[in-house]
């Protein structure tokens, strides 16, 4: 293949994936914009619709934490772009399905349907790019993909607020058909074809990441980096209308500005720590940095931003952008293990982060009696923080790392 023919390639596996991620960030979200209409429109309000809200938000969660396992496995042993257009077609079925949801329970079981499909694209998409791109310069092409794809969740925030929300789901399910059109012209990765065809390398084997000390400390750490991002979004953002009304907050927050603000600061910081992570030729040390903003900015949130919506919303965009480190993280992910295991590394450790959300919720919950919203949220928040710190002692340097080796 020729070089223009080559480049062409790398650009239209970039171009899917980062469209792949804006329509799975866009359903993701979406249901923490408009769960307040939909269970409204059921029938629950009031402190049922919170309790409600956490139970369909760990549904779709624990759904991840299944289907990441599930697609990762299959991404080593299929293939990255079977999982890539599989998940796509499946979630974007669920959220369809979802515009006709007349009950909780069949609520429940299509959050659930749809976390499963929502679990691949990501971590097939990365793992993509960075088989694709040389060594020096795959951190822009995960950079990309994750700075476009943040931006779903800004999308949904508009939609949310202008058109209802079977609507809302409809034109999700509508965007990620029209993407399956993009298949045509994109390639397999070639480090997973050669792999594939060699005798005797064990592929897909979610247990392997676990058979010796180094591979499970360095799968462990990886994923404990990523939990306070999930924290912001999930409790903070999520859940802002709860926590502005425990603030005093006289009108609590919308949560489609919140999550509007916050996806728009993730999608700066993202681009941000993704650059900044190729000029400075580390990944530690921009993971460092950003963790450090995070935690300062958290700090802000419960100090100050209970003061108006303004501030609130300012302070949304600042812990966005303080969290929008998801870009080296998936880039991290894919670079500690080799190709073999690859695919089922990265697609499972951003799942396990986005399903620690499943614990953390019910720590919020249980917690909640004897700390109030506001303790509890903030004891959660140092919970996190505390294993980000742990887990970032634990991963490797890859920045510059050749991909092309297998786990033995």
């Amino acid at each position: 293949m020729s070089p223009t023919g080559a480049v062409q390639r790398i650009r239209l596996a970039v171009l899917v994936a980062a469209l792949g991620y804006f329509v799975d960030i866009y359903d993701l979200l979406l249901f923490n914009i408009i769960r307040l209409t939909s269970l409204k429109s059921l029938g629950v309000t009031g402190d049922e619709a919170l309790k409600q809200s956490v139970f369909l938000i760990n549904m779709q969660m624990g759904g991840m934490l299944m289907g990441g396992v599930f697609w990762g496995i299959l991404a080593d042993k299929r293939g990255r772009l079977s999982v890539l257009f599989g998940s796509i077609l499946l979630y974007s079925i669920a959220n369809v399905a979802n515009g006709f949801v007349t009950s909780l329970p069949m609520y429940a079981a299509l959050r659930l349907l749809a976390g499963i499909g929502l679990a691949g694209e990501l971590g097939a998409g990365i793992t993509l790019v960075s088989e694709s791109m040389h060594k020096d310069a795959r951190g822009y092409g995960t950079m990309v993909v994750a700075t476009i794809g943040i931006l779903g969740a800004v999308v949904a925030a508009l939609v949310g607020d202008l058109v209802t929300w079977r609507t809302a789901y409809f034109i999700g399910g509508g965007l990620g058909f029209a993407l399956l059109l993009l298949r045509i012209g994109v390639y397999e990765s070639g480090m997973f074809e050669q792999v594939k065809a060699r005798a005797g390398v064990a592929r897909g084997s979610f247990f392997k990441l676990f058979s010796t000390v180094s591979r499970a400390r360095r799968y462990v750490s990886v994923i404990l980096v990523g939990i306070p991002i999930w924290y912001v979004v999930a409790i903070l953002i999520g859940l802002s209308p709860e926590i502005g009304k425990a603030m005093g907050m006289a009108v609590p927050p919308s949560p489609g500005r919140a999550v509007m603000f916050c996806y728009i600061g993730l999608a700066a910081g993202d681009f941000a720590s993704g650059g900044l992570s190729q000029l400075l030729e580390s990944r530690k040390r921009v993971l460092a940095g950003f963790l450090l903003l995070t935690a300062l900015f958290i700090a802000g949130y419960f100090l100050v931003a209970g003061q108006s919506l303004f501030t609130f919303y300012a302070v949304c965009l600042c812990l966005g952008f303080s969290a929008g480190y998801w870009a080296v993280f998936v880039t991290v992910a894919s670079e500690q293990f080799g190709t073999n295991l690859r695919g089922t590394a990265t697609t499972t450790a951003p799942n396990f982060v986005r399903g620690a959300v499943v614990p953390m919720s019910l720590g919020f919950q249980a917690l909640k009696p004897a700390l109030g919203v506001l303790g509890s949220a903030v004891a959660i928040g140092v919970a996190a923080l505390t294993l980000a710190l742990v887990g970032l002692a634990g991963i490797e340097e890859t920045h510059g790392k050749d991909l092309d080796f297998v786990e033995e």
